[in-house]
């Protein structure tokens, strides 16, 4: 678990309360930031976490994607990144129609469980994981070189590895974690063969490896550090990506947009981040948002492809705990 995550008791019930808190740092604004104008033509968020609670008022992941549906986010790919947020992921993804899961063991994670000699069955549980309904991808994975040492890396590449091959028997999309990595994680793919939906999650490469990326058919997705004043390398790469290879994402709760960065995140939060990408571009929003939306759809398909359970309704009555589906929330 990162280190500025801390768990939170009891699990998930059926009302959507958290099971990770992000730790508060010394002088952060704690309060989630205003609705934004809404879009014209909805997209969807990339990659979010919604079972990290964060803020001065925690929002249950219902209220976070209720006022992502008011400003024109159609839905979001709630993402994992240890067996049991990656339970949790999956199940909520059952009783949630505007959410698909990813699943996986983030890198960071991998070489304590080899230490513990518990990798393989992490990776069997999300080889499980990635069986089941409404998962659409395999992620967050990848190589940390910035929080892993060297002695930590050969558990990350064994890992990288397995969840390559889990996306490749289940057919489903990767989403790769890449920090401080880029050569090793692109050296991984082409050793091991990428699957035909390869996604960079929070894309952090320059121009040069957007080139390259784009030469392989690799998506990009961009985050909310793509509007922050330091951040002219990152809308270099922007500008080289191909419009169809294009993504969005919030990364929520973490890389608030601008005007409000180092406030809350959350997936209501991205049409500041495609504002900023289409001002970059100098495209009409509308048209990115229509280009990223065909995007996102054909890497992971319709969001109504296969149904929710009946446990979701829509109603208050429809969410009580023990009518929520085994394997996170409850």
């Amino acid at each position: 678990m990162p280190k500025n995550l801390s768990v939170l008791g009891g699990g998930v019930d059926g009302y959507g309360s958290a099971i990770r808190k992000r730790e508060n740092t010394r002088g952060r604004d704690l309060s989630y930031p205003p609705l934004p104008e809404p879009l014209t033509v909805p997209v969807y968020d990339n990659h979010t976490h919604l079972e990290i609670s964060d803020g001065e008022h925690p929002l249950s992941y219902r209220e976070q994607l209720d006022r992502a549906s008011s400003v024109g986010v159609r839905g979001v790919i709630q993402v994992g990144g240890d067996v049991e947020t990656s339970r949790w992921s999956a199940a909520a993804a059952l009783i949630e129609p505007r959410m698909l899961a990813a699943v996986a063991i983030h890198p960071n994670e991998a070489p304590a469980l080899e230490e513990a000699g518990t990798l393989d069955d992490a990776l069997a549980a999300i080889h499980e994981l990635a069986g089941q309904p409404r998962v659409v991808a395999v992620g967050e994975t990848g190589l940390d070189f910035f929080r892993t040492p060297e002695n930590g890396r050969a558990a990350q590449f064994r890992s990288f590895e397995a969840h390559i091959r889990i996306a490749k028997e289940r057919g489903l999309a990767l989403q790769i974690h890449d920090r401080d990595a880029h050569e090793a994680v692109i050296d991984t793919l082409l050793r091991v063969g990428a699957p035909e939906r390869t996604v960079f999650h929070c894309f952090s490469g320059d121009a040069d490896m957007a080139r390259l990326c784009a030469d392989h058919g690799w998506y990009m997705s961009f985050a909310g550090n793509v509007t922050f004043n330091n951040a002219a390398r990152l809308r270099d790469a922007l500008s080289a990506a191909p419009r169809n290879l294009l993504l969005v994402e919030t990364d929520a709760p973490f890389l608030t947009p601008l005007p409000y960065r180092g406030r809350p995140n959350a997936p209501y939060l991205l049409p500041n981040t495609l504002r900023g990408m289409a001002a970059h571009l100098e495209t009409d929003v509308s048209l990115l948002s229509a280009q990223i939306t065909a995007n996102t759809e054909l890497v992971y398909g319709r969001w109504d492809a296969e149904p929710v359970t009946a446990a979701f309704a829509g109603s208050d009555d429809d969410a009580r705990p023990e009518q929520a589906p085994r394997g996170g929330l409850a």
